[in-house]
């Protein structure tokens, strides 16, 4: 297991000190496809340039642009949106509205097939989805870049708030409220929606029930990143496409899962002996309403 959290800096494996890795760390450039050369991940002029984190020994990425690499994300969901006779290109970042003409959100990326003559004919909604850092992931960063090649396998263990990844938080609070307005108001117009995720983060979620892929109205694009040693690069690679359909998916991945209501009786009944222990005057508007 590695001695401290960086999996991937500017692109590159923090122990990788070719002439292309310190190139990329010197100027903060991102080789993923960003709309710009450099990375303008949290400040443009200070990116925090971290693509992914370990996770015990594999890396959980944790910055969407990583999964823009070699752009095999738009194929995949063009295979599942058109098959393999359309011409196709791709949109970012593209806004999508309301019945009441409110931002619904922005579309990661939409993918649209056209003819001959430059028609629109169908498209597809893929949305990208890395996983939130708990924690401070900025404080080894910028220890790590004080000196790359000597920091290269520093040890960060035992530091307080070490960062890891957050599966919870990115699921409850990006995934499920993406999918479900932006998601929602294309399943309405029966257009198709692919999701990019590491098959780790997906493994997180409760178990949907799968289709054909002739029936699927999403499909979820599973990847890892797989170390070449001879690169010393991790490569992003197609683990599994799994298909759903996208109202039964989204009933079971936003059900909550109750717990035992017994722990919460107790804690109610903990802070209602604390709070009559201590025997404060009642307030003034329960007066009122005893009154």
């Amino acid at each position: 297991m590695p001695n401290h959290p960086l999996a991937e800096v500017f692109g590159f494996p923090t122990t990788n000190q070719t002439t292309e890795a310190q190139r990329h760390r010197k100027a903060k450039l991102c080789p993923f496809n960003n709309h710009v050369p450099n990375c303008t991940k949290d400040k443009a002029n200070n990116p925090l340039g971290v693509c992914s984190i370990y996770e015990g020994e594999s890396p959980a990425i944790t910055c969407p642009i990583r999964f823009r690499e070699r752009w095999i994300i738009a194929e995949h969901a063009a295979s599942f949106f058109f098959g393999s006779d359309l011409s196709w290109t791709s949109l970012t970042e593209v806004p999508l509205k309301d019945c009441h003409g409110k931002e619904a959100g922005n579309i990661d990326i939409v993918l649209v097939a056209y003819d001959d003559a430059g028609r629109l004919i169908s498209y597809g909604a893929l949305e990208i989805q890395a996983v939130y850092i708990s924690g401070n992931v900025r404080k080894p960063f910028e220890h790590y870049m004080a000196d790359p090649v000597n920091h290269s396998s520093m040890s960060w263990r035992g530091q307080p708030n070490s960062p890891r990844p957050d599966y919870l938080s990115s699921s409850r609070k990006r995934l499920v409220p993406q999918l479900l307005f932006k998601g929602g108001i294309l399943h309405a117009w029966n257009r198709k929606t692919a999701v990019a995720m590491q098959t780790s983060f997906y493994n997180t979620l409760p178990l949907l029930a799968q289709v054909k892929p002739s029936e699927g109205e999403i499909a979820w694009l599973l990847y890892g990143l797989r170390h070449d040693q001879n690169q010393d690069r991790f490569l992003l690679e197609l683990n599994k496409t799994i298909y759903t359909r996208f109202t039964e998916a989204m009933e079971q991945i936003s059900k909550p899962a109750p717990g035992d209501e017994a722990g919460f009786v107790a804690e109610l009944q903990y802070r209602l002996d604390r709070k009559l222990e201590n025997n404060h005057p009642p307030e003034t508007s329960t007066l009122d309403l005893e009154l």
